[in-house]
């Protein structure tokens, strides 16, 4: 096999450790020496390797994704040293000869082959947004999470508030629990708190707010509203943080808002996992791949066993399915045509993953050529075989017990 590489470096990374495998041109051509070390993971045993791996003048560093222990020699190498980072399961050794030392040498040998495809590190700046918006992410799970204890908690109080209200942290529901915390036990009063439209509802929240509110419950609903205030703070924080490190990235981030069910922060999310730059993925489906939102591929023997979609960015994947909910439930839209359409053949849920192959790819298309988004439209599949809607409407005609006779509209 040709080698790519004479001088290349396989790095087996653990908490504490690093073992490093030099693999080097012997004295007879054609032979190759390797030598396995161990290095420490602080920063100042990283740099030492780093200056012996630029001495030795190494053209490849390859390194596992080993959780988040890769980062530090990743980070401390990239400027001075041509590091690949790779997946673990792209880079698995002969079963029964597993060991840290093996583990290096086969990562050196196989990138000398360059039988190794790199992953994709963003660049610093990315990685600080991507920091921001997956923390914010975070965070609102948390915050979500909460409020769902909330209510579990005052379903053992008898306080059936969130089976009137649409949300326990609103204007009308807060004050509520405020008001419950504070010693008001009146169900009357505490309904008479509600505001706006929910006023129209106050015999029910009169039922609803009457239970066995005790002191207890009164300490326990205090911390988990704390809790709740507490992630909004943060959730606040981060998205100012975000604002700013989004400035370079303004023109992108609108693009990509005119797709429809994109709000900004699903935005924000899709710049930040992808760079905005498409010159990364060659092609849609690269991106839809790496993203895990396309059929995989397992056949053998001429027999398709699975073509479930694979795991990919699971931060990129959950915000592509709020932004295809959204999709499906707009109007006037290619994608909620086209959700439909999938979703009476093949279910809601692959229907769902469908919106999001096509939400990203749309993406692809307007970071890649800086455009805004031209919906095809929700006639876009009849203007595409008019002859095949035309005899689906009559079958469904027919199947309803009418006959059709079809005449030819003239032109006013």
């Amino acid at each position: 096999m040709d080698i790519v590489h004479e001088r290349a470096a396989g790095l087996d990374i653990s908490k504490r450790d690093a073992k490093v495998c030099l693999r080097l041109p012997g004295h007879r051509a054609g032979t190759f020496t390797s030598t396995v070390t161990t290095w420490g993971a602080t920063t100042g045993q990283i740099l030492a390797l780093r200056d012996v791996l630029e001495r030795e003048h190494v053209t490849t560093v390859v390194m596992e994704a080993t959780s988040d222990y890769w980062k530090p020699f990743f980070y401390l190498m990239e400027d001075t040293l041509p590091v690949i980072l790779v997946n673990a399961k792209a880079a698995r050794n002969i079963p029964g000869r597993k060991t840290d030392v093996s583990d290096a040498a086969w990562l050196a040998q196989l990138g000398a082959h360059g039988l190794l495809r790199p992953s994709f590190v963003p660049p610093e700046p990315i990685r600080e947004l991507r920091d921001l918006t997956r923390a914010r992410s975070i965070a609102t799970r948390d915050r979500t999470r909460e409020i769902q204890r909330l209510e579990k908690f005052l379903e053992g109080s008898g306080i059936k508030l969130s089976s009137v209200v649409s949300d326990l942290t609103g204007v009308s529901s807060r004050a509520m629990l405020e008001a419950l915390i504070n010693g008001e036990r009146d169900p009357e009063v505490l309904a008479g708190l509600a505001k706006g439209t929910l006023r129209s509802k106050i015999p029910e929240l009169v039922n609803a707010l009457t239970g066995r509110f005790k002191a207890h419950h009164a300490f326990m609903a205090r911390l988990h509203l704390d809790q709740i205030d507490a992630q909004s703070r943060i959730i606040d924080a981060l998205t100012g943080r975000i604002e700013e490190a989004m400035e370079p990235f303004r023109a992108a981030r609108e693009f990509l808002a005119t797709i429809p069910g994109v709000s900004l922060k699903v935005a924000d999310v899709i710049i930040a996992e992808t760079g905005a730059d498409m010159s990364r993925f060659e092609t849609p489906g690269r991106l839809a791949s790496w993203t895990g939102v396309c059929p995989g591929s397992n056949e053998s023997a001429g027999r398709i066993k699975s073509a479930h979609i694979l795991p990919g960015n699971k931060y990129l994947k959950a915000a592509l399915g709020t932004a295809a909910l959204s999709a499906s439930r707009s109007k006037d839209t290619y994608l909620a045509a086209k959700f439909r359409r999938i979703s009476a053949r093949r279910g809601p849920m692959k229907a769902i993953v469908a919106i999001e192959h096509s939400i990203l790819t749309a993406a692809w298309h307007l970071l890649a050529d800086g455009e805004c988004y031209a919906d095809p439209g929700t006639d876009h599949f009849t203007r595409l075989d008019p002859i095949k809607a035309k005899n689906n409407a009559i079958k469904k005609l027919n199947s309803l017990g009418f006959d059709v006779t079809i005449t030819p509209a003239t032109a006013a």
